[in-house]
């Protein structure tokens, strides 16, 4: 997928980082250029300008993008950018700098798509919102695991088949599990797969897209989070 990311502060920039690490393509557009500068020798693609002008993100190929991202901390930035992103097709996320802005925000802003508040929740919500679809990051736990929450698709490889019979990737583990309509529990090898079931595993980065493909198949992508703040 490709996403463009506005704002290159602490959100922004990490939210950055792990998309690209999971393999998605990223622009990130920085008004500062130092901020721009250091990306660049990162190795990010960076387009130097005011995310709240559509000159600028059409630069950063927002006519292309699956998502937008407005991260910075300037509200009317954020508002502008994912109007525009909006414009071209876009999914859209806009960052609140203000909690009471977010339910305002959810309310009347038909141009959102979803609204995080990272002052509260972390980066992890930002870079779920913008993936969507039936993998949700939960936390980083080291520099390379991560905890996920994979919900079952009609198109899963283990659809129908026990938890005895899922066999994952490496040292990944399941850590808890929860049928479509119910709680999460421990998990239990018994437990048969079903549509709508959410499966929560430990997993290596470097193993995610394949227990991605395993649990919800299809064409999903999986999710990796920024570590909550």
């Amino acid at each position: 997928m490709r996403f463009v990311i506005v704002g290159a502060g602490r959100v922004g920039l990490r939210t950055a980082r792990v998309l690209r690490e999971e393999g998605h393509e990223v622009t990130v557009v920085e008004s500062d250029a130092t901020k721009a500068d250091r990306l660049r020798s990162e190795g990010f693609d960076v387009i130097e300008g005011d995310g709240a002008e559509k000159a600028t993100l059409v630069a950063a190929g927002v006519e292309g993008a699956d998502a937008v991202g407005a991260l910075t901390g300037d509200f009317e930035t954020n508002i502008l950018a994912c109007t525009i992103g909006k414009g071209h097709g876009c999914r859209t996320v806009l960052r609140v700098t203000r909690e009471y802005h977010e339910d305002t925000v959810r309310q009347y802003a038909s141009d959102i798509d979803e609204v995080v508040y990272p002052e509260r929740l972390g980066a992890v919500v930002a870079k779920n919102a913008l993936l969507g679809g039936s993998i949700r990051a939960i936390a980083d736990i080291a520099q390379n695991l991560q905890i996920t929450e994979l919900t079952v698709t009609e198109s899963s490889p283990m659809r129908g088949y026990s938890l005895d019979e899922l066999e994952l990737p490496a040292d990944s583990q399941v850590l808890a599990f929860g049928k479509a309509d119910g709680s999460f529990g421990l998990p239990d090898e018994d437990y048969s797969l079903a549509a709508g079931d959410r499966v929560v595993v430990l997993a290596d980065y470097e193993h995610l897209s394949e227990v991605r493909q395993i649990i919800v198949g299809g064409d999903e992508p999986a999710a990796v989070a920024g570590g909550a703040t």
